[in-house]
């Protein structure tokens, strides 16, 4: 059995991925569940881990994965939305599936270029060329337009379990919503992955990363290319 604020705690987890395709940080769950401190959170991840409904994955700062639901929010009809997968390299044995989750269907996957790299820090040189191709789930190309992918560098997303080394995945778009994980353009030059946000008729692009400070710009500044809809990461 899971006490309120738990399974709160889970809903407000499995409700964020499927709409942002990745998990909320620490600072977003204290605000969701209205606690006075992030150690709350702390202990309440700790307990869902020890339960089996989520898992940290090794040496990811903030990456949560769901391994199972309880029947209340199972029964629940989905979002709509982004649900993601997470692909694992190599040929791992499959684990043990929990009795209560449904095996998926097989999973068909498509190519898309990888645009080259983006900065989840300091901005780095705008992206113009494809360096390879990567194989994804159908499922994560959401909506219409086209699909990219980009290689992550830097770890200025990683409270959003965005971390050095992964690719994401980014349908093309000239706007995104307040809060959305967009790639946004700099100046022309800079290419950066960050949520954006308007206030003051400015734009401000906000990591989640305390070590990184907000950059608020013009908005004839800032050009979005894209907003992020699903994540690989190998292991």
């Amino acid at each position: 059995m899971l006490t309120k604020k738990q399974l709160d705690l889970l809903e407000f987890i499995h409700k964020r991925v499927q709409r942002d395709g990745v998990p909320p940080s620490f600072d977003e769950m204290k605000e969701a569940l209205d606690l006075r401190s992030k150690s709350g959170i702390h202990r309440l991840i700790t307990a869902l881990e020890e339960r089996g409904f989520i898992r940290r994955l090794a040496h990811r700062a903030r990456a949560i994965e769901i391994v199972k639901l309880p029947e209340a929010l199972a029964d629940s009809p989905p979002e709509t939305g982004f649900t993601p997968q997470v692909i694992e390299g190599g040929a791992q044995a499959a684990a043990p599936r929990p009795a209560n989750v449904q095996p998926v269907e097989p999973i068909h996957a498509m190519e898309l270029p990888v645009m080259g790299r983006i900065a989840a820090g300091v901005p780095i040189e705008a992206i113009s060329e494809v360096s390879h191709h990567v194989a994804v789930p159908g499922s994560m190309l959401s909506g219409r337009g086209e699909h990219y992918a980009l290689e992550v560098r830097g770890d200025s997303m990683i409270e959003d379990g965005i971390n050095d080394g992964d690719v994401v995945v980014i349908r093309e778009t000239p706007s995104v919503n307040d809060g959305d994980i967009c790639v946004a353009l700099v100046e022309g030059q800079e290419a950066t992955l960050k949520r954006l946000y308007r206030r003051n008729g400015m734009v401000e692009l906000v990591a989640a990363n305390p070590a990184y400070p907000p950059r608020i710009l013009r908005p004839d500044a800032v050009k979005v290319q894209g907003r992020l809809v699903g994540l690989i990461r190998t292991y």
